[in-house]
Parts: C-alpha cells; structure tokens; sequence
C-alpha cells in the first residue's frame, strides 16, 4: 500500500499503485509547501497540510530547526527514485516561488494560481490531445513529442475554434506569466501526468468487460 491512502484516506486508495498519479500530484504539492515553509520561516505546520502529513509519515527529521529545508530534500530523493524527475524540475518550482512568495500574503494567491495552471492545463491537453492518449505507454519518445507539441501550441497558436478551448488557452497563458515556468517544465510535468494516469486502474472499464 502505497502513502496515497494515508494522505487521503480515500476508500479507493488500495486500488491505486504506489507511485501513482495521486502520489505524483501530492508529492509536488509537498515540494511547494517546503519550499515556502524554508523561504519564508513558516514552522507553523497547520498552514501546510501536505506537508506534515508528508513528514509525519515519512518522520522527516527538521533540519538546523528550520522546517523545509529537510523536507524538500527527501521529497526530491523519493520523487527522482519513483519518477526519474531532474534537478531542473526542481529548481524551477524553486524559482518561481522566489519571484511571486515575499511574504506569507502571498502564498495563498500563489497556489491558487498554481491550481488554476495545472487545472486548465490538463483540461486543454485532454481537449486537444483526446485520440494521441491512447497511445500505448511504451511509445515514452513518441508520447513526449506529441505533449511537447501540444504544449507549445497552447503557448503558441492563436487558431483554436472552441470558445471554451480559446478561454483556457488565454488563462494558461497568463497563469504562466506570472508562474514563470518554462515549456519543458511544463512538457515534463503534462508527460508525467499522461504516462501516469495509463497506468491507473479502469474500475468502469473492467465492470463493462465482465
């Protein structure tokens, strides 16, 4: 059983694999708390909830008595070990944070913004992808070309159709100036995602097979 049922104690937590999209998408949440809690002195844990849950599950030590610094260091041991992510990924998050959180007023603002990206984001890479996801996961080249491509049209291309699609595309756009991320961050974190939710299980798939 992986920590995903531990965080959230979610009923369908033992359906899902270690390692899975869930656990991803905690583990960048936690990065991003420790983060702020080492940039800004935060130690007050109940401002971060990822983050102890994290570190009281892991019993994650607290380095020189600053809450964080300990913390971003195993989340980026467990998260290059599970998913082969870089020190870029990593210290983009780091820069990004350094530009928009001077002070504790703007970490709520901040990662609402961030939700708002990676929301939108996905919604627009399930929209304009839709077929190219079912392409099986062992095409890893193939399906990073056809996200990195995806994702520099949203940057990019001003000829979409869909109001909604359009709409999604301007506030990706705006979310990510202020975000500060670049495309390959971006590609990556989407390529991660996509090979990740391949993997989960299909409870409605198998219940229509039988």
């Amino acid at each position: 059983m992986g920590f995903l049922s531990k965080l959230f104690g979610k009923k369908d937590a033992e359906q899902a694999k270690t390692g899975g999209m869930e656990d991803y998408m905690t583990l960048v949440r936690v990065y991003f708390q420790a983060v702020l809690a080492a940039r800004l002195g935060i130690n007050n844990l109940a401002m971060l909830p990822d983050l102890r849950t994290y570190k009281q599950t892991f019993r994650v030590p607290t380095l020189n008595n600053k809450l964080g610094v300990g913390e971003k260091a195993s989340v980026r041991k467990t998260m290059k070990s599970i998913y082969n992510v870089d020190d870029n990924f990593f210290d983009e998050i780091d820069a990004s944070i350094k530009k928009n959180c001077k002070k504790m007023q703007d970490i709520q603002p901040y990662l609402y913004q961030f939700q708002g990206y990676t929301q939108d984001l996905m919604m627009l890479i399930g929209n304009l992808m839709k077929f190219k996801l079912r392409v099986p996961g062992f095409f890893k080249k193939a399906i990073y070309t056809m996200t990195e491509k995806t994702v520099n049209d949203i940057f990019d291309k001003n000829s979409f159709s869909d109001p909604g699609v359009i709409k999604s595309v301007m506030a990706v756009r705006q979310y990510n100036q202020r975000l500060g991320f670049s495309r390959k961050w971006t590609s990556d974190f989407v390529y991660q995602i996509v090979m990740l939710a391949k993997k989960e299980p299909k409870p409605a798939d198998d219940s229509s097979s039988k």
